[in-house]
């Protein structure tokens, strides 16, 4: 019977540590140990610093000196007490544990990956202590989590593909702390690239949705090497398609027809908003431009007398230019869900945040989410457009999408 399983056998029979689950007895061995391990490797290390073996006499003036003050690590089997070696003329350093280490890596990573979930640091503190028995203080996890602040600048200016087959633009408010708090818009640009494969470009922060922060982004995401993009999508902001064309005139813009559907919805009267959502509905999922058009016309002859201000909306915008685009991706550029349903499930890993102290912070939590869908998504190829890679930018499509509706 070998040293760990005595010791197991001994933590389970007396249960020395009141831990009564297997796993507690079995995590509290492997914490003694490695306390144990950690110490002897680092006096070996102090005896091949010095040359000679440990109780060996000796007349050098580099010579053993005891120990430093004991200190605590955390590790992921629960704190461990570490007396570091040292000699004389205090030129030892320790390659396995590193002067002021408090923590393992593991550690701090788990600290890093519950703020990515959206936790607060307060909740953080409890669940590390919790997890590795450790107690850490918030300000101490603040620290911690600062390590994302230098992947703000790296994501923001990051080089990006050459061309994109669609980005879509949307903002989404979240409350953010200045002198009050008050809710101030996030702007999101999230990209398909010609291979399917999909990713958050860009994002800013500003008080309030406007055509001058877009066009700020925009601008943006071409000097950092986007060349070419074939669609843009948007929920319809005002000036929106005069940003986009300022920028990338070679671009077509798709409106997002269940906007436009809301939109109608919310200026006709409760008992007609059935029926003209109905009649609405038909015409974005008509089999094809055509016959969308014909579906146009019949619901303007239907309702243009009840509600002409509806129909006087409908002119001059961009809403079927879907149509133009293999059958096989339109269910997903008709509309803004996409970065819509990413906007939803960025404010429910916020929620427990309720508000952000200060902009720097904002951005700590936005990054850490961006970075983890853009790992997530980064070999994964979006619905229908694996069968449309050798659409964009041909020869063929780009004479096709330069013509007028």
């Amino acid at each position: 019977m070998n040293h760990f399983t005595t010791l197991l056998i001994r933590n389970l029979l007396n249960n020395e540590h009141n831990l009564p689950e297997f796993e507690s007895v079995l995590s509290e061995v492997f914490r003694q140990q490695l306390e144990e391990a950690v110490n002897d490797v680092l006096n070996y290390e102090l005896e091949q610093f010095l040359g000679y073996e440990r109780y060996k006499h000796t007349n050098e003036k580099g010579s053993r000196n005891g120990f430093k003050p004991e200190r605590k690590i955390d590790t992921k089997y629960g704190p461990i007490t570490i007396r570091m070696p040292r000699d004389r003329l205090g030129l030892f350093v320790s390659s396995l544990i590193p002067a002021y280490m408090r923590r393992t890596q593991e550690t701090e990573n788990s600290i890093i990956d519950l703020f990515d979930l959206g936790l607060t640091n307060s909740v953080i503190t409890e669940a590390v202590e919790k997890m590795f028995g450790a107690k850490v203080s918030r300000g101490t996890v603040s620290n911690i989590t600062n390590r994302i602040i230098s992947n703000i600048d790296s994501f923001k200016n990051r080089h990006l593909a050459k061309e994109y087959a669609v980005v879509y633009v949307d903002a989404t408010m979240m409350p953010l702390r200045r002198d009050t708090v008050q809710k101030e818009a996030v702007h999101i640009a999230l990209g398909i690239r010609t291979d399917g494969t999909k990713e958050i470009i860009d994002y800013s922060i500003a008080p309030s949705e406007s055509k001058s922060n877009w066009k700020e982004m925009i601008e943006s995401i071409r000097e950092r090497g986007v060349e070419r993009v074939a669609l843009f999508c948007t929920d319809g902001l005002n000036g929106m398609e005069e940003v986009i064309a300022s920028v990338y005139p070679m671009s077509r813009i798709q409106r997002c027809l269940l906007h436009v559907q809301r939109n109608i919805s919310s200026k006709c009267r409760a008992s007609d908003r059935a029926e003209i959502t109905e009649d609405f509905k038909a015409v974005y999922t008509a089999a094809d431009k055509n016959a969308a058009q014909d579906q146009l016309a019949n619901f303007n002859r239907k309702w243009s007398r009840k509600y002409p201000k509806i129909i006087e909306s409908l002119k001059s915008i961009n809403m079927f230019t879907f149509y133009d685009f293999p059958s096989e991706i339109r269910s997903s550029i008709y509309t803004t869900n996409m970065i819509e349903s990413y906007d939803k499930q960025l404010k429910r890993h916020f929620k427990a945040k309720e508000q952000f102290p200060t902009e720097l912070s904002e951005e700590k939590f936005l990054v850490s989410q961006f970075e983890r869908y853009n790992e997530k998504f980064l070999n994964r190829i979006h619905k229908g457009f694996g069968k449309v890679t050798d659409f964009w930018f041909s020869e063929g499509s780009e004479t096709h999408l330069s013509t007028e509706e």
